[in-house]
């Protein structure tokens, strides 16, 4: 990150309407979280037990390879997961092994358990086709030295009798196993009703009320100049700023108040590619990001304008977006760019990001404070956007206007009916449409909805969902 600003005053003071106030925070957090941390799980196992499977149907998602082959996962996988109505953070993790070398296998070990260290809850996964062997036996004792909370999953059950699958690995000292099968989804209501047993507190996806104010996420790579950006906010030195990589290790909460407004400012800890994340500290700032984009109401998303947009910024992109977050997209270091590759940053936003057109971009100093009244105010209109509520009679008003403008097309021969809408939540806004044939509406055609619904209503900022129900008309 950029050096500390020379002097005490910053871009926070006078010139762009930050008040100053005094900074205070207590280990609980900030005063006005928007909820508790989602707990994190880890599933950790021998090789090809199915973790990666079990993975993909908790996240519902493919994030993580599966094959019919040990040793696929070798970095660890993070995901978010809605398990009861409650959200989560699933960590993958490579396959253990009693014979792992000074190697890769090694390595793979290695970010294994440290996954089990950040966890809550670790998902310990046998393969109940081929029953508990001595590197389960291994395993299971090396987790008992961890003192964690452990549920031992039996998986692959589909084709034997689960009581004796089950039956074979109480010899494991892991408590009541509980048979599944990843591949097809069995059983995963009974571990969703454990889960549920065990998190009773447990965060819900998504707040659906902003009377705490906002809490605002700045995240990034490394060094992309995030904690002077907040100092440039709060107009005073409040968080250490270094020109190394990794110098923000934990999510720190810094509540403060903006024209009469409260706001909960989150500076976060730079999420690099897993390949790069050397030191068990910084792996742990991994999570920490991820927990602040889940509590967070609005986020900020900073990009390093002397490197472009680079995959790991995308993929960051991807878990704000896979939460349903009001975004803002700032570029930060731009007052030190030539002409020539600002106009190549600025193509590359439009065609590497042009999955979240709905976001603003602004392009910013942070070290020098141009441009980061701008971001905030951004951040403020997204935030107020994801929470507004629109009248039923309201929806159907535009929505006939829209269908004047254009009808959706035909699809397998079938011309879907849209013929009301009213709004089933905020924060991302979700508007429910009904009609029949809905399930033929074409995904250009929600796309062309979505943009027009986003320019009528103003909702600049904040990721949109649509629901298309089947039903009959109301006013028939």
């Amino acid at each position: 990150m950029g050096a500390p600003s020379p002097s005490g005053r910053g871009a926070g003071g006078e010139g762009n309407g930050i008040a100053k106030m005094p900074v205070t925070e207590t280990d609980a957090g900030p005063t006005n979280p928007v909820a508790a941390v989602a707990p994190v799980i880890a599933l950790l196992g021998r090789p090809n037990v199915g973790k990666s499977t079990l993975f993909n149907r908790l996240t519902k998602t493919r994030a993580a390879i599966v094959a019919d082959v040990a040793g696929l996962t070798r970095d660890r996988q993070y995901g978010h997961a809605a398990i009861a109505g409650k959200s989560f953070i699933v960590i993958d993790t490579g396959g253990l092994s009693i014979a792992a070398a000074e190697d890769i296998d090694a390595l793979t070990q290695q970010q294994s358990f440290q996954a089990a260290e950040e966890a809550d809850l670790i998902l310990f996964i046998v393969d109940g086709r081929q029953g508990p062997n001595a590197e389960d036996d291994h395993l299971a004792r090396r987790l008992r030295r961890m003192n964690k909370p452990v549920l031992l999953l039996v998986n692959k059950t589909d084709a034997i009798n689960p009581d004796t699958a089950v039956a074979d690995c109480y010899q494991l000292g892991q408590g009541d196993p509980l048979p599944i099968a990843a591949a097809h989804g069995r059983g995963l209501a009974r571990l969703a009703s454990e889960l549920n047993r065990r998190f009773p507190a447990a965060p819900p996806a998504a707040a659906d009320t902003d009377d705490d104010g906002m809490t605002l996420a700045v995240v990034g790579r490394p060094n992309t100049g995030k904690s002077t950006l907040i100092n440039k906010w709060l107009g005073a030195e409040r968080q250490i700023v270094f020109d190394c990589p990794g110098t923000t290790r934990d999510s720190v909460f810094i509540p403060f108040r903006r024209h009469d407004t409260d706001i909960t400012l989150v500076d976060t800890a730079g999420v690099r590619r897993r390949a790069r994340v050397g030191e068990t500290v910084e792996k742990f700032s991994v999570v920490k990001t991820l927990q602040a984009i889940d509590r967070a109401n609005a986020v900020v998303l900073l990009l390093d304008g002397r490197e472009g947009v680079v995959e790991q910024d995308a993929t960051l992109l991807g878990n704000i977006l896979q939460r349903g977050r009001a975004l803002v997209i700032a570029v930060n270091k731009w007052d030190r760019l030539p002409a020539a590759q600002r106009a190549t940053v600025k193509r590359q936003l439009e065609v590497k990001l042009s999955f979240c057109d709905f976001a603003p971009v602004c392009f910013i100093s942070a070290l020098h404070g141009t441009g980061v009244s701008e971001a905030l105010d951004l951040a403020a209109d997204a935030y107020r956007a994801a929470y507004r509520r629109f009248t039923t009679a309201e929806l159907n008003r535009l929505l006939q206007e829209i269908l004047t403008e254009h009808q959706p097309p035909p699809t397998r021969g079938r011309a879907p009916k849209l013929r009301y809408m009213h709004q089933g939540g905020c924060n991302p806004p979700r508007f429910i449409i009904h009609g029949n044939s809905v399930e033929n509406v074409a995904c250009n055609y929600r796309r062309f909805l979505a943009n027009r619904l986003r320019r009528a209503l103003r909702l600049t900022g904040a990721p949109i969902q649509l629901e298309f129900k089947n039903s009959d008309n109301p006013y028939q």
